[in-house]
């Protein structure tokens, strides 16, 4: 059985950071694909950062030089170090995990990120 718990989630003032973690167990971290994404009420949920089977990481205009996504192999943790955090990066955060043989994908329950002005 998949499962992905993250955590890290909170509040923070704008231009501070946070980090998120998701801790995978039932796939592997290393050799799948792995990734944020992140929903705001009323609005669809949208890419934030990914990384490849293969290692090739992919970001958002939107967090690009400000968000960095990385993984643990030993630990099969995904994180996602987020700087200069902006109001607009306020967000319920999902770790989601797609298997690379079958593309099934399976995401976490969210962890919220709100960012105050």
């Amino acid at each position: 059985q998949v499962q992905l718990v993250e955590s890290g989630g909170g509040l923070v003032q704008a231009g501070g950071s946070l980090r998120l973690s998701c801790a995978a167990s039932g796939i592997w971290v290393s050799i799948n694909e792995v990734g944020w994404y992140r929903q705001t009420p009323g609005k669809q949920r949208e890419l934030v950062a990914w990384i490849s089977s293969g290692g090739k990481t992919n970001y958002a205009d939107s967090v690009k030089g400000r968000f960095t996504i990385s993984r643990d192999n030993a630990k099969n943790t995904l994180d996602l170090q987020m700087d200069r955090l902006k109001p607009e990066d306020t967000a319920v955060y999902y770790c989601t995990a797609q298997n690379a043989l079958n593309s099934r994908t399976y995401w976490g329950q969210g962890t919220q990120v709100t960012v105050s002005s």
